[in-house]
């Protein structure tokens, strides 16, 4: 997808930092975080949001991921979120799983 701004990210294009990667997704900070530690966990193939992915083994993958960048950023105990279409609050259409610890701001 050419104007995503996430798919831009996970190519690269815009330098972001990744605090963890592997071949399924990329994981990095969110610029406007909601909570004292705030990631996302993006998955390198675009999906516009969780009710179009279809692969369960893609799936288990990002939580999995999920699991190891917050080892790898030393999170102890967070919460996750995925928000799906706009209603839900969702606000870039490529699926992401937010991921927050510690004095969350919702």
């Amino acid at each position: 997808m050419t104007d995503c701004i996430f798919c831009k990210i996970v190519n690269g294009e815009f330098g972001t930092e990744f605090v963890y990667e592997n071949e399924y997704a990329v994981v990095f900070k969110d610029i406007n975080p909601k909570a004292d530690k705030h990631l996302l966990v993006v998955p390198r193939k675009h999906f516009d949001s969780l009710k179009e992915l279809d692969d369960e083994f893609l799936l288990g993958k990002l939580m999995m991921t999920v699991k190891e960048a917050a080892k790898v950023c030393e999170m102890k105990s967070y919460r996750t979120v995925i928000n799906t279409g706009k209603d839900a609050g969702q606000e870039v259409f490529h699926l992401h799983i937010h991921v927050m610890e510690g004095n969350i701001r919702l």
